[in-house]
């Protein structure tokens, strides 16, 4: 069977359950009523991510980006949906919200506007995607060091961190194997801060004996 093949579907399935942790969000908010203590910035900008990804699939006539994408979006605005649903700052998440469907238009509007179809318009919307990925995936950096501090991996999931890395280095191979860098470049950083939690689970496994689970950070 063709290897190409076989990351194809290995990235689908990785990718796809990653995004699905959210479910564990969704089902606290309608067990619990409310969306407190669960964060909607990431479901935010993962659906811009997904939604930027997804046009670059469509670009590049890529079917595994394009199938990942879709999905990565619906869940997300999905989870966007429940969590304005229950959440008590309404107006909040409608101005973040807007915020968030401007910059999508002022983006799609660049790149269907000013920039000439074929390599130019991908290459820069492949930039633009990769340098938000490798943003989102850097972002808990700043946990990760508190972590050090405090030997505390309570807010890590492992779970999460073992997706990720299977996720990330299904992208990365993927993207070898396509020679496209605007893959293997943003993924690379998921597979060294997923690598940096194991290292923070193995060190303080003996003051955490049960890492618990918890929503994606990205």
């Amino acid at each position: 069977m063709d290897l190409l093949y076989l990351l194809s579907w290995a990235c689908i399935v990785f990718t796809v359950g990653m995004f699905s942790t959210g479910l564990t969000d969704l089902k606290r908010m309608q067990v619990s009523k409310s969306a407190d203590n669960i964060q909607f910035l990431p479901f935010l900008t993962t659906c811009l991510n997904n939604l930027g990804w997804l046009y670059y699939g469509i670009l590049k006539r890529d079917q595994t980006i394009v199938l990942v994408n879709a999905i990565g979006a619906l869940l997300q605005i999905l989870y966007i949906v429940f969590y304005f649903h229950y959440t008590k700052q309404k107006k909040q998440v409608m101005t973040q919200t807007f915020a968030a469907a401007t910059v999508l238009t002022c983006g799609w509007f660049y790149f269907t506007t000013f920039l000439p179809q074929g390599d130019a318009q991908l290459n820069q919307l492949g930039l633009t995607c990769s340098v938000v990925t490798v943003s989102m995936y850097l972002s808990p950096l700043t946990d990760l060091v508190e972590i050090v501090r405090s030997g505390d991996v309570q807010r890590l999931s492992f779970p999460l961190t073992v997706a990720t890395i299977f996720t990330s280095t299904s992208w990365v191979l993927y993207g070898l194997q396509l020679n496209d860098y605007y893959i293997v470049v943003p993924n690379t950083p998921g597979i060294l801060t997923s690598l940096i939690r194991f290292y923070l689970f193995w060190r303080f496994a003996s003051v955490n004996q049960s890492p618990s689970y918890k929503s994606m950070q990205i």
